[in-house]
């Protein structure tokens, strides 16, 4: 199955950090906090402004993003979970 985001919204692949404390204990999946950080697989066509205009994205296929904890709706596709969310719930672009 291939999504394809709507207007404004984006679809965003979590990245994971790896799970350790600094004297090397690794934390399980199921105590650890989901990273905030993904990386985003595709983007709608853009925005629609209260005068018709399409705005398009500020960000793109492959930037690395930061978003809120809650922000976006998990799917699950092909076996991988996924993240469809608004361009508005990005906080910020990593670059770098």
């Amino acid at each position: 199955m291939k999504l394809r985001p709507l207007h404004d919204r984006v679809i965003i692949k979590r990245l994971d950090n790896e799970r350790k404390t600094a004297s090397g204990i690794v934390i399980p999946d199921s105590a650890a906090e989901k990273p905030d950080q993904g990386e985003i697989m595709a983007v709608g066509t853009g925005k629609v402004g209260d005068d018709g205009k399409v705005r398009a994205l500020a960000v793109k296929v492959g930037d690395k993003v930061l978003f809120g904890k809650y922000s976006g709706q998990t799917v699950k596709v092909d076996g991988d979970e996924l993240l469809v969310m608004r361009e508005e719930d990005i906080m910020a672009v990593v670059e770098g």
